[in-house]
Order: C-alpha cells, then structure tokens, then sequence
C-alpha cells in the first residue's frame, strides 16, 4: 500500500453538501430506575456536542489535512449557532444557509456507561427558497475546488441532487455521492457512487452470490454512468466496481465500538485520496483503514492523518 499522500492532501479542496446534523450526546451514570415509569434514571455528568452528517464529512476531510468548504441548511436557532461554532473551531469554511422556518437537525443521544439509552430526532424539510440558494452557491463555488461530496442523509437539502450534478459536471468537477433511498437514477452523471450493504440491496435487490452481486453492481454503474461505485459491506470490507473490473478490499481487523458516522470518515478519505491523485484502489484501501480506525471510537468521531499513517 503506497504511502499517504500528505503534501498532496494538504492542496487538496473539497465542497461539501449535504443534510447537516447537530449530534448532541449526555453521558451520564444509571443507579435505580425511576418510580414513575419502569425506565432507568440517568443523572447527567457530561454534555457533548458533535459536527453530524454532510458537518461531519467536512470535519474529516479537515482531519486529514485537507480543506473543506460545508454548504448546507440550517435553522436560525441554538443548535444552528452551535453547528457554526464548531465548524470554525474545526477549521471548516462554513456556508450555511438559514431557513427561518426550519429547526436543525438535531439527534440527541442519552448515554449510561456508555450505553445510548435513548435517542431523539429533531428535524424538518427545507424550503424551496432554501434549496435554490444551495444550488446557487454550488454554481459560485464548485469550480474553486478539487470534488464535490454530496452527503444524502434523506433531509431534503439534496432535493434537486441531479441539477448540482450537472452545474459539477459542466465545471470539470468531479462528484462522490454517499446515497440515500433506493431511486438511484437522481445520482446519474455523479463520479462515484458509495452505499453501504443496505442501502445497495434497496438499489438492486438482495444478492446470493458474489457474481450476482458485480452483476448488479456493474449494472447499475452503467446505466448511472459512474466512473466508480463501491460498496462498503462492515465485517466484509468494501468491494469497488469500475470499468476495469471488480476489486475487493477486507475488513480492517478492529474491535468495533460505534459505527455512527463511519460512512461519513469513508467519504471524506476517499475524497481527499482520489483529489490528491491516487487511483481509486489505493483510495479505497486508504477508505478502508479509516473506517477500521473510526469505528473504535465513540459517536460521530474523526480520523486523522497522524492515526492513518
């Protein structure tokens, strides 16, 4: 495996779009249960917020010393500020978009021990107003960057995904799309296309065998005219389909602690690899041991370069 590329990395800028997320955490310790209810009380010692979905994604590329531009929507309230505030301190170029009638994304986690005990969701669809600004800030700024990242959490700031397509694709842009939902045709024209195991069954049907699956997978990259698609498959590693052919890559051997927000850690490193001139295997291996190193860690969580090499 030839070695990271740092200096490379390093000129490297990324455009991130996508579904931003706060991820708000409150750990705590669980000693009786409460006589209201049959559920445990959790006397909170810790509060923790985190950069969630396309924030996270930036957050990573920023950790392995790239740079990020984040574009996304946000509401004007608390989590909102909070999602600013983070970015900066993360080193992001923040364009966030306020949508006065939207609150943030908000999952907020209650932890015992360690335990997430209970998670709660906050979020909202943005408005058309919102939607054209993101399309008119891709439009200003994508040919300031190396690649385009959508990041698809199904929240609806990638509603018109194929129109910021085609704006990256008229600029010479490439484009790497994590997906949502099983209507792939919205993702035509994009340069790589990376589903997990379930979100690739909700797009060909379940597989039997290992042909049957680069049957599909070849399919489908055809008819989206990709030049790359790979499916991360957790304890079975990652398999990438191109023109060339099918190439698999095992499973990092880690104990495997969280894997929220290992998808976003897998993006970001292919991003950054493939921008800094690597081919698309050795980005996946690069992938690859990232997503092994972040899914030891607890919550939405970051790889370094320092950790990679």
């Amino acid at each position: 495996m030839m070695s990271f590329p740092l200096d490379a990395v390093s000129r490297v800028k990324v455009l991130v779009v996508g579904d931003i997320m706060l991820d708000r955490y409150w750990f705590g310790e669980v000693e009786r249960i409460s006589p209201e209810a049959p559920v445990p009380v959790v006397k909170v010692a810790r509060r923790e917020d985190r950069l969630g979905g396309a924030a996270n994604v930036a957050r990573n590329i920023v950790a392995l010393g790239a740079q990020a531009t984040l574009l996304g929507v946000v509401g004007v309230d608390e989590a909102g500020q909070k999602v600013r505030e983070l970015s900066t301190e993360s080193g992001i170029a923040a364009r966030l978009v306020e949508d006065q009638a939207l609150h943030t994304t908000l999952k907020m986690r209650v932890l015992g021990r360690q335990q997430q005990l209970l998670r709660i969701d906050f979020e909202q669809l943005p408005g058309n107003a919102s939607l054209a600004r993101i399309e008119a800030e891709v439009s200003a700024l994508v040919a300031k960057h190396d690649m385009l990242v959508l990041s698809d959490y199904a929240k609806g700031v990638l509603g018109q995904v194929e129109a910021l397509i085609q704006i990256a694709r008229r600029a010479g842009v490439p484009v790497m799309v994590d997906p949502k939902g099983h209507l792939y045709r919205r993702y035509r024209g994009a340069t790589m296309v990376t589903p997990n195991r379930a979100e690739m069954q909700d797009a060909v049907g379940r597989w039997q065998t290992e042909d049957e699956l680069a049957e599909r997978a070849q399919a489908l990259r055809v008819e989206l005219d990709l030049e790359a698609l790979l499916v991360t498959r957790s304890e079975q590693g990652m398999t990438l389909f191109t023109q060339s052919g099918r190439d698999h890559t095992d499973a990092q051997a880690h104990e495997v602690f969280d894997v929220s927000g290992a998808g976003d850690t897998v993006l970001a490193t292919l991003a950054v690899t493939r921008a800094a001139g690597l081919a698309w295997p050795d980005a996946v291996q690069w992938a690859n041991r990232a997503g092994g190193i972040v899914v030891g860690k607890l919550g939405t969580s970051v790889v370094t370069a320092g950790e990679l090499t």
